[in-house]
């Protein structure tokens, strides 16, 4: 029997309409868990690094985490995978929600699909029934009512539906697939979906998951509760108040957005408003989102109520959560809030990623400003910001006119466009757009985070490590105290020795090797989240989470029988980890490609960066171009992928670690 796994793959071939129920096998969840890492492996076996994203030989993977559906709270991440259109590298998602649950009581732990459909479909698992659907009458609905359109067809008001909307069938590079009480929207994967001419997935199950010893697996599930109960009575002291407590940055909760208004930047990710933030906007802010909340809502087994219900006058309801409630605002210089919520809910329906596209519309604008654009390519567009938003992001996810070079986002358009766009373009790494952050002192943990992050997404690197010291000796002393989560006494050190200023501070301390230290700690707690399922909300994200290293291995033991300790868990990580970038290495990707925006940081030490990278790649077991060596491969078991790499003549055999 597997246990916390249900040992089965759904394979569908669009192009033929075949759908085959396969056994998985279980060795690859012995080496890779699950989640992201069997996703990555599938990748890595099945489709050739020459594959184009928008190729019939490329996979959309649905993967759910190891842990996802069992009573491990916040154990419901599904974990998509493809080749991104974006980036061109391997592109992986998160979705939380109730979608992965339901498709490993559906029986399944993933949806692999392949080729392309002649027509636009929707897939629907109802446990053992797998059947591809018309969805010619859903063509140009909105995500969020295609959801709604599908339970109704179905009769299944109980099914989860991930579905895409207007962006996804048109190949918008940013294209989300949205998903109830989550997205997958980073890395463009709702484009790969549009272009295999799947509408939706919907799925419903009733069957049971087993685990292997659930005395012992509901011991450490009930110990995990307790401590997210004592963390709510006891938020961090010292750090803003997003980071003080568990989940996802609780932004429908909290009304105070001093801190990302005035440290975020506005526009083209470009201008700062230090006194943006009064006692007027406050309380005009905090009346309009609570006039549009409608309730505060969880994903799937998780009391943290990140996300909420909006409901604007006029407009249908829709899932938000963190950051997107203020980025089209801040890219429009737009300072009424109740915009932020209208043309999110027309986003969402679009299927868009809320960071990528805020910033691509102000790169427009600013490309028109400085009249690398002209008036014509915005011909008919209204002249106050919000009517330009609204008109600018319509013409995007049909990719109509200017539209459709901006749909492939700042990079691609930029490159396009010509006439020196490239140089508005700034704020891209790996040709992704990041998160609106422009700094001052350049930041060495953050500095290896931002390069070499293989998601491109900062959020789901950082975490465990606070972001800046504390002013005094006594609240480092106090925070350090109760700090369990460490996988070595040695990181309670490094942040008493972090100072805010002198020998001890940005850019030279954290040091290479201790900044190294702590982004391996940092990217170890989020690629086992991916493995397992698990939000980082409750684990890699937040500052003292309930999840760490050092309860994982019983929790993960427990359900499946597999018998692992802390180091082997670290194993498990760094092949995934490994693997992973393999796959970039082999789409190409070489240490040219890692680094971040040129502004990002006001002062630089280009010789510190080159020292940093050098030692993160070291402790990798990495060559100086950032590609793991055969030895690497070899010692993790992975020599398969180093005789790939050999036989492409990306490694030779004499290669040794960054010198």
């Amino acid at each position: 029997m597997r246990y916390a796994e249900t040992g089965f793959n759904l394979e569908i071939d669009l192009s033929s309409g075949n759908i085959a129920r396969v056994v998985s096998d279980p060795r690859l969840t012995e080496l890779h868990l699950g989640g992201l890492g069997t996703n990555a492996r599938i990748l890595w076996d099945r489709v050739p690094p020459e594959t184009d994203p928008f190729s019939p030989d490329n996979l959309l993977i649905f993967g759910t985490g190891l842990l996802c559906g069992t009573p491990a709270t916040g154990a419901n991440r599904t974990i998509v995978t493809s080749y991104s259109p974006q980036t061109k590298l391997m592109g992986y998602s998160m979705m939380g929600g109730f979608f992965g649950p339901e498709l490993k009581y559906a029986g399944y732990d993933k949806i692999i699909l392949r080729g392309k459909s002649p027509k636009l479909v929707y897939l629907w698992i109802h446990n053992d029934k797998v059947e591809l659907r018309d969805a010619d009458h859903l063509h140009g609905k909105g995500a969020v009512e295609t959801q709604e359109l599908i339970r109704r067809e179905l009769n299944q008001p109980e099914a989860q539906v991930a579905a895409i909307g207007l962006a996804g069938e048109n190949r918008v590079f940013m294209a989300s697939i949205e998903q109830g009480r989550s997205s997958a929207s980073r890395l463009g994967l709702g484009a790969v979906m549009g272009d295999k001419g799947v509408k939706a997935i919907a799925v419903r199950g009733t069957k049971d998951i087993n685990v292997a010893r659930p005395l012992d697996f509901m011991k450490q599930c009930n110990d995990v509760l307790q401590y997210i109960q004592f963390r709510e009575e006891n938020p961090v002291e010292g750090v803003m108040t997003i980071l003080q407590g568990l989940g996802s940055p609780q932004e429908m909760l909290h009304v105070d957005e001093k801190w990302h208004t005035e440290n975020f930047m506005w526009g083209n990710s470009r201008v700062r408003r230090k006194d943006f933030w009064n006692g007027e906007i406050e309380k005009k802010w905090k009346e309009v989102q609570l006039s549009v909340r409608t309730r505060l809502i969880s994903c799937y087994n998780c009391p943290m109520k990140c996300g909420a219900i909006i409901s604007v006058p006029g407009l249908s309801s829709y899932m938000m959560k963190c950051f997107s409630k203020l980025t089209y605002a801040m890219a429009a210089f737009v300072d009424d809030l109740d915009f932020g919520f209208r043309i999110a809910q027309k986003a969402t329906e679009y299927g868009v990623d809320a960071f990528s596209v805020p910033q691509t519309m102000a790169f427009a604008f600013e490309l028109l400003e400085a009249g690398i654009l002209t008036d014509a390519d915005f011909a008919g567009c209204p002249t106050d910001n919000e009517g330009k938003f609204h008109w600018l992001l319509d013409r995007i996810v049909r990719r109509e006119g200017i539209g459709d070079v901006l749909a492939d986002g700042t990079h691609w358009a930029a490159e396009a466009i010509g006439k020196g766009a490239a140089a508005y373009a700034h704020n891209n790494i790996k040709k992704h757009e990041q998160l609106p952050l422009k700094l001052g002192m350049l930041n060495p943990v953050y500095y290896l985070m931002y390069c070499t992050g293989e998601k491109s997404n900062i959020t789901q690197i950082e975490g465990q490590f606070p972001q800046a010291p504390f002013p005094t000796m006594e609240e480092k002393e106090n925070f350090v105290k109760d700090w369990i989560q460490v996988p070595d006494e040695k990181f309670k050190q490094y942040f008493l020795d972090w100072e805010l200023r002198g020998e001890h501070s940005n850019p030279y301390y954290p040091t290479p090797e201790i900044a190294t230290d702590i982004v391996d700690w940092q990217e170890m707690m989020h690629y086992i989240d991916d493995a397992v399922g698990m939000c980082a909300g409750l684990s890699s994200f937040p500052l003292k989470p309930p999840y760490h290293i050092h309860n994982y291995p019983l929790l993960i033991s427990a359900a499946t029988g597999i018998e692992i300790d802390e180091e082997g868990l670290k194993n498990v990580y760094r092949r995934n980890r490994n693997l992973v970038r393999a796959i970039n290495v082999r789409r190409g990707l070489r240490r040219a490609d890692e680094k971040p925006p040129e502004d990002h940081w006001r002062k630089r030490f280009p010789e510190l960066e080159e020292t940093l990278l050098d030692t993160y790649y070291r402790f990798k077991g990495w060559n100086n171009e950032g590609i793991p060596t055969q030895q690497t491969l070899e010692t993790l078991g992975m020599g398969d992928v180093a005789d790939d790499l050999g036989k492409r003549g990306i490694l030779t055999g004499t290669e040794d670690a960054a010198s």
